[in-house]
């Protein structure tokens, strides 16, 4: 009988499954033996996963079938997001990130909001790698620049300011990017009063943007829920995340020429509530004048949703969730019970900073959040 050979791997997964250090790019050539695993342990913030296996020398496609599931799981753990992922490189790291949001939200409300849809719009391009942040260059068009963000997105100020005051504290560039927007929304949402979540960490930053995809994947203000449906689903999201994500709009305001053709010609809508808005916001003119999302904006609670059983939501697409569709029973479900909100919204928004991270060898860590290193 062959006799079983034990061995230990330490962050060398590409030994044993014939890939490169690049989890993904397989060389494998031949079945492998057969393989027991005895015993695993991983570390997610310093990217370390320990195996301890038995290989058979066996070469049956049943044994290969194991194996290259077991190669499966290393490549989804070595490399996986961890709310302790700075733990040990900069334990300061998180703490001087809230101490800035802090200081920004304070000296202007808005900013809660505004950061919050940073990271909204940074994952829905591509995934969350902090490619919203990049300046244009001979390659590409900056994102800043597509449709929903052009003169609308705003906090890159404070973005620098954060990713200064981090490199310090750490000593070096440590914290992505597109981790720092991440912790700054979180961060926002607790300074204005809503939810508090694990963030989950590790992201790294993209060496490209594309305003083109920005243009073809950011929601628009003036979609009907089968759109919206669509729009999220593309990004792995259900209709529960659509509407708890979307009740991140109890914050903020929103200009003119986003909800004038609802405020002129809806017919779902309460009438005295469009005839507010037009003060503000007239037939011709005036595309930047403001607006709330909702009576409360700079306050993280459930009058987003009591406002959409009004019919006194101010975006086409706000009001597409409570009018008559499959998203009504959400909304209610909001408006009557701040907590389900808070929970859901809290684990949406985990679930949105998981679409599609570089982790790994994958991206870079930059220097300046506006430009590749």
């Amino acid at each position: 009988m062959a006799k079983a050979i034990s061995f230990e791997l330490v962050n060398k997964s590409h030994l044993l499954c014939g890939t490169s250090p690049m989890i993904g790019q397989s060389q494998i050539h031949a079945p492998p033996p057969a393989i027991n695993v005895h015993s695993h342990r991983t570390n997610n913030h310093n990217k370390t996963s320990k195996q301890v296996f038995t290989l058979l020398p066996m070469a049956s496609p049943t044994n290969f079938l194991v194996h290259a599931l077991l190669c499966l799981a290393l490549a989804t753990t070595v490399f996986s997001l961890s709310p302790k992922f700075y733990d040990k490189t900069c334990p300061q790291a998180l703490p001087a990130i809230r101490k800035v949001v802090e200081a920004a939200v304070h000296r202007e409300r808005r900013m809660g909001a505004s950061l919050l849809r940073l990271h909204f719009h940074d994952c829905f391009v591509n995934g969350c790698d902090g490619s919203l942040l990049l300046d244009s260059t001979p390659a590409f068009e900056t994102e800043k620049n597509a449709l929903a963000n052009l003169n609308s997105a705003r906090g890159f100020e404070v973005v620098d300011q954060i990713k200064a005051e981090v490199d310090r504290v750490c000593g070096r560039p440590t914290v992505s990017c597109a981790d720092i927007l991440a912790v700054a929304a979180r961060d926002s949402v607790v300074a204005l009063g809503g939810p508090t979540w694990k963030v989950r960490l590790g992201r790294r930053d993209s060496t490209t943007a594309s305003m083109a995809l920005a243009n073809s994947v950011l929601p628009s203000p003036f979609m009907d829920l089968a759109a919206l449906i669509n729009n999220f689903k593309d990004q792995g999201l259900n209709k529960r995340d659509l509407v708890a994500l979307s009740g991140g709009h109890t914050l903020g305001l929103s200009q003119c020429v986003t909800f004038r053709n609802r405020i002129y010609n809806a017919t779902k809508i309460d009438p005295a509530f469009a005839k507010e808005l037009r003060a503000t916001c007239p037939r011709t003119g005036g595309n930047t004048n403001l607006a709330p999302l909702d009576p409360t904006p700079a306050k993280f609670d459930t009058a987003y949703f009591k406002n959409l059983m009004k019919q006194r939501g101010l975006l086409i697409s706000d009001q597409a969730l409570f009018n008559g569709g499959s998203t009504d029973k959400f909304v209610k479900t909001y408006s009557l019970n701040p907590n389900n909100f808070w929970d859901d919204f809290a684990k949406s928004m985990i679930k949105m900073g998981d679409i599609k991270p570089l982790t790994g060898k994958k991206g870079q860590i930059r220097v300046n959040c506006r430009k590749t290193n």
